[in-house]
């Protein structure tokens, strides 16, 4: 196991505070005009559980489709192949994926590996002149993710990261009447995003390959809420770290943390992340004239919403359906998404993150510029 996670990392490795700005038109997503005459061809690397889940989803897009496969395992590959219709040519190893350069039927690669491996994942595929959406949390730090914006800036491809709830319908609403003014002015956020994670061996309880523990896996739902809940970014964290199972959760992977994050208007919101209690899954924002619940907020649905003049529950897409339809019109069409999911944006959350990290060793407040 410890040989494949060193060959995995190797391989991965090779190469003012402000507002949103949302207007409630630019809330309003249209789904009925396709990307010109083509669908946005993807080739999914990492072929895992959630990359399972990306695809079958993908066959309900209309703007998307599964065009190719990247893994280090060749029995996945040829299952896939079989799945999707994959030709030969578009199925790639972790070694030799540079060589989709040449490759004109993938516009873009999604990445979806472990967490470690996503820089120097990217960095290949931008070099490759590829399209590049990224799983989160994008990288493991905000100095790596400083330098994917950059190489992608640099080969002037998109990069992108899978936030699917910037697409879900209950959250837009809730935005929507915020921007509206509905919940009157902003007072407070919570955020808890948790669950009690099952088996200790795997690659999110690795350090080397996680970055972190749950903060880099569901804390960063909490965090990411906060900002497109809110409307504001932050401009200081403070944070405090609980762990009871040093064994399971080992040195530099976090069991459990509390984080407050305070915003130029005063808005104070109060978060929490952990790896082990279950039923934690929940956004709630007050204002002077109503409230907005979302419960629950991140999972994969259907998401249920509650305000101060009743409830939302929205019709339920399957996420990872919308998300791909929407971001095909992002990379096709130019199209500008109603929350930011690219990377400079992702690039906030990782600044956050390390500022978390920052302020549960030193014990004390941490000031953001993002």
């Amino acid at each position: 196991m410890k040989s494949r996670r060193k060959f995995l990392i190797h391989l991965g490795t090779g190469l003012i505070p402000v507002t949103f700005g949302f207007t409630p038109d630019s809330l309003l997503f249209k789904t009925d005009n396709p990307p010109k005459d083509k669908k946005l061809r993807v080739a999914l690397m990492g072929l895992g559980s959630y990359a399972n889940r990306v695809a079958d989803a993908m066959k309900d897009s209309k703007y998307a489709k599964v065009s190719g496969v990247i893994s280090g395992t060749p029995s996945k590959i040829a299952d896939w192949k079989k799945r999707f219709d994959i030709p030969d040519k578009n199925c790639y190893n972790y070694g030799n994926f540079d060589a989709i350069k040449d490759n004109d039927e993938i516009d873009a690669v999604y990445i979806i590996t472990p967490n470690a491996l996503h820089h120097g994942q990217c960095l290949r595929v931008a070099a490759a002149g590829k399209h590049v959406i990224c799983e989160k949390p994008m990288a493991i730090n905000a100095k790596e993710g400083q330098e994917m914006v950059e190489a992608c800036d640099k080969a002037g491809v998109e990069l992108l990261i899978g936030y699917r709830m910037r697409f879900e319908a209950n959250t837009l609403e809730i935005v929507k009447m915020r921007e509206a003014g509905e919940f009157g002015e902003i007072k407070f956020f919570q955020g808890l995003s948790g669950f009690k994670i099952g088996d200790p061996n795997q690659w999110r309880l690795d350090p080397k390959l996680a970055g972190g523990g749950a903060m880099m896996d569901i804390g960063i739902y909490a965090i990411n809420g906060t900002r497109y809940m809110v409307g504001e970014e932050p401009i200081w964290v403070t944070a405090q770290e609980v762990k009871t199972d040093p064994i399971k959760f080992k040195e530099g992977v976090d069991e459990t943390i509390t984080f407050q994050l305070g915003f130029e208007s005063g808005v104070v919101a109060s978060c929490l992340s952990t790896y082990s209690m279950n039923y934690l899954d929940k956004f709630f924002l007050n204002g002077t004239k109503g409230f907005a619940e979302l419960k629950p907020a991140t999972g994969y649905g259907p998401i249920r919403s509650e305000t101060h003049k009743g409830r939302l529950d929205l019709p339920h897409i399957t996420h990872q359906t919308k998300q791909m339809d929407e971001m095909a019109k992002i990379i096709l069409e130019g199209k500008k998404p109603t929350i930011p999911v690219d990377g400079k944006d992702g690039l906030k959350d990782l600044k956050i993150i390390d500022a978390i990290y920052q302020s549960v060793k030193q014990g004390s407040k941490v000031m953001l510029d993002l």
